[in-house]
């Protein structure tokens, strides 16, 4: 990308009445707490082939999203970020933690660039590429914390074929588990090994426990970094945050093509 010649049909520019900021890519709310992510990650954005541009969600932290049971007071926060990146310039717009699904469809009535604020949006895709015989592997950060409201935001319906895992019930990611929910912000860190191993050990034993599993989806913004070993491990098709971001980008800003005849 830094080696791309410049687009030779763009000949002259003018100012947008919509935005601020020219050729950017996708816009993406943060939760407002501190953890590092390994590259993939959604939250580091080197990793990426195209723009990303980050936003905070102002006062709303993990735990919060996850845990509250009443998530209405976090609506205005997320709702700021969100038009702030597509006052900025953004094509689309993306949540980093899997349960901005709640959310969704307020998000998405807000602003008026593609909205995909949770990875559990590909989760209808990949039951309609199976057959119905097959269920989709819904591998979480929580079982507890997801509850048919993101489900049915996202378009996911409860009787449909999809199995559910959360790691942090499991107690079989400490590693992953750590990173996010250690109460000191500036401890948290993690290891890359020890996280591939217990990852890919548990979508094993997920894969293993439920044979008729089509294709998995992690759904944790920190687990697109270990998609490729579990990949390998279990041959499915992985749908991840990096999976959707790519996606995003391309009906944003569409490819052009080069060729020869």
């Amino acid at each position: 990308m830094i080696y791309q010649q410049r687009n030779f049909r763009i000949d002259n520019i003018q100012t947008s009445s919509h935005h601020h900021c020219y050729g950017m890519g996708v816009g993406v709310i943060i939760l407002d707490e501190q953890y590092p992510g390994f590259p993939g990650d959604t939250r580091n954005a080197s990793a990426y082939p195209f723009p990303i541009q980050y936003e905070i969600a102002e006062g709303l932290d993990g735990k919060e999203l996850l845990f509250e049971a009443d998530k209405s007071p976090y609506l205005g926060t997320i709702q700021k970020a969100a038009k702030k990146l597509e006052k900025i310039g953004c094509r689309a717009i993306a949540g980093e933690c899997g349960y901005f699904a709640y959310f969704q469809r307020e998000i998405a009535d807000c602003v008026r660039i593609p909205v995909f604020m949770s990875s559990l949006l590909q989760v209808p895709l990949a039951q309609q590429l199976i057959g119905n015989n097959q269920v989709v592997g819904i591998l979480v950060f929580s079982k507890d914390a997801l509850t048919t409201v993101h489900l049915e935001a996202v378009g996911i319906r409860s009787d449909s074929n999809y199995v559910i895992e959360g790691m942090m019930e499991s107690g079989r990611c400490p590693e992953i588990t750590n990173l996010y929910m250690a109460s000191d912000p500036l401890s948290r860190g993690a290891n890359y090994d020890k996280i591939e191993q217990e990852l890919t050990e548990f979508a094993v034993d997920f894969y293993q426990r439920h044979p008729q599993m089509g294709a998995l989806l992690l759904e944790c913004s920190g687990t697109q970094p270990f998609a490729r070993a579990i990949q390998e491990a279990i041959q499915l098709p992985i749908f991840t945050w990096g999976t959707l971001l790519d996606y995003a980008y391309s009906i944003a800003v569409h490819r052009d093509y080069y060729g020869y005849i």
